[in-house]
């Protein structure tokens, strides 16, 4: 072997480790609101909340994820992703002793709140470092398969934590535990991730830009996860507090057009793929969110399954995704290409929603469940690695971090608007069904297939986009530049996919 082969071999395999320290960070994000989300009956009553006061547990989070998700992804292109990731471990892992150490509500809320920002900056700016570490084409494709299935199965693998922690030691633990994950994965971020610099914030920096965007965003996710969820979409707290977040978001795209140094640069927006995938983010996320979370209050209100059963319910599409996202998908993509891959996926995805829909009072799992999770399995393990590869293609690596930041927060405004929609009409038909003399097993499980009908029909909107909108790009197109034109056989397909829909 010659010492020029050498380098490469050490290089390549320092690239692959440090995609593991990426990934085990996200990870730790991930699994952060599932691993909660069972905890909170035992944080209910050791800290005395109340009902309304308790889902603040979770939307302190959730408000400060998602609104400085596009703020923190633009961060690390002007300063350094490197310098971004670290500094989000760092409030995280420093924000997690506090929740596990929290003596009283007021405390855990806040240091909650502090968690979600650490959240937001460590994930904002993975994807954007996976398409500068790895080059086009087959690395980029694989490495971001692992990225996608970290992203999107690690909810259910927090339900099996979560039960674990919770039954086997404490609440606090759940929190605990992110300690010895987030030292270790900073030391070896340190050694791994290679140093960048950003553009640099010496021609100015947006600063009303930075405010507009996060104040709609915090704004636009507050009101999703709290009055709508409370007092209904029409509600006039819900249409006046939307409205001003809209306009907030208005004034912040006036703001970048004429900005000399805008914070979001729009050119971004031009590329039809990016603009695709982030709606198609938005849609299929929405819709996901009633297989996830209305699939485990099936299961634990109609079926009477507890947590660690729950979770290792999810496992068989858990398992089948991260096979196909770690093993096949960036295969196919490389033969077929990212759109002709997530079509199909997309499908499948529609397929599990529809298999739910059937959901019956007296259902078992081999007959209610299992079959969507194995569509679900199969379905996301192909989609949604093709999605990210959509959502960097043709993007300037100097835009890597914004485009990565912009991919996260369409997938948080979408988890946030499934969330607020199909609870509200899920407990909505439930109470109808109720008053008519239904049983609560049957009222329950009618509420949840008006809410999987729904979550269907969100997803057929984005099996529509993904269609109509996307294009095919060149499998080694990615982060950037411009994709090339793609090949014959690609442009055959796409036109045949346009005349079937």
């Amino acid at each position: 072997m010659t010492a020029t082969h050498a380098a490469q071999t050490l290089d390549d395999r320092r690239r692959w480790i440090a995609l593991v320290v990426l990934c085990v960070g996200m990870l730790m994000i991930v699994l952060d609101t599932t691993v909660v989300n069972v905890a909170l009956p035992s944080i209910q009553e050791d800290l005395g909340f109340s009902a309304g006061g308790l889902a603040w547990v979770v939307n302190a989070y959730l408000i400060a994820f998602g609104g400085l998700l596009l703020l923190a992804g633009r961060l690390g292109d002007l300063i350094s992703r490197r310098g971004v990731f670290l500094a989000g471990l760092a409030v995280f892992t420093l924000s997690s002793i506090a929740c596990g150490l929290a003596p009283s509500q007021e405390v855990l809320v806040a240091a909650r709140f502090v968690q979600g920002v650490g959240g937001a900056l460590t994930s904002a700016v993975i994807l954007g470092m996976i398409v500068t570490m790895f080059p086009p084409g087959a690395e980029q494709a694989k490495a971001i398969g692992v990225f996608a299935f970290v992203a999107s199965a690690g909810s259910s693998i927090g339900l099996l934590a979560g039960g674990v922690l919770t039954d086997a030691i404490n609440w606090h633990w759940i929190f605990f535990i992110n300690v010895p994950i987030g030292i270790v994965t900073a030391v070896l971020a340190t050694r791994l991730l290679p140093r960048d610099r950003g553009a640099g914030l010496a021609a100015g920096a947006d600063v009303l830009g930075a405010l507009l965007i996060t104040t709609a965003l915090m704004l636009l996710v507050y009101t999703l996860v709290k009055p709508a969820a409370d007092h209904g979409w029409g509600a006039p707290e819900t249409l006046g507090l939307g409205a001003l977040a809209l306009a907030l978001g208005a004034a912040f795209v006036a703001r970048e057009a004429t900005a000399a140094t805008p914070l979001v640069p729009l050119r971004i927006f031009r590329s039809r793929n990016v603009v695709g995938a982030n709606l198609i983010q938005v849609l299929s996320v929405a819709g996901m969110f009633g297989m996830f979370f209305m699939g485990t209050l099936y299961l634990e209100r109609v079926l009477r399954y507890d947590a660690m059963e729950i979770g290792l319910s999810f496992l068989p599409g858990t398992l089948l995704m991260g096979g196909l996202s770690l093993g096949y998908t960036d295969k196919l993509i490389m033969r077929f290409g990212a759109r002709n891959v997530m079509v199909p996926g997309l499908v499948l995805v529609c397929g599990a929603l529809a298999w739910f829909t059937q959901i019956s009072p007296d259902g078992t799992y081999v007959v209610d469940v299992l079959p969507a999770m194995v569509l679900f399995g199969v379905g996301g393990g192909t989609a949604f690695p093709a999605l990210m590869t959509l959502a960097m293609a043709g993007v300037e690596p100097q835009d890597a971090g914004l485009a990565s930041g912009l991919i996260n927060t369409t997938a948080q405004v979408g988890g946030a608007i499934g969330l607020a929609v199909l609870a509200t009409l899920s407990a909505t038909r439930a109470e109808t069904l109720t008053g008519e003399g239904k049983a609560l097993g049957e009222a329950l499980t009618g509420g949840y297939q008006l809410a999987f009908v729904v979550a269907l029909g969100l997803a057929l909107a984005a099996l529509l986009v993904a269609v109509l909108v996307i294009r095919p790009v060149d499998p080694t197109a990615a982060a950037g530049g411009a994709a090339p034109e793609p090949p014959q056989a690609e442009r055959d397909a796409d036109r045949a996919l346009a005349q079937m829909a």
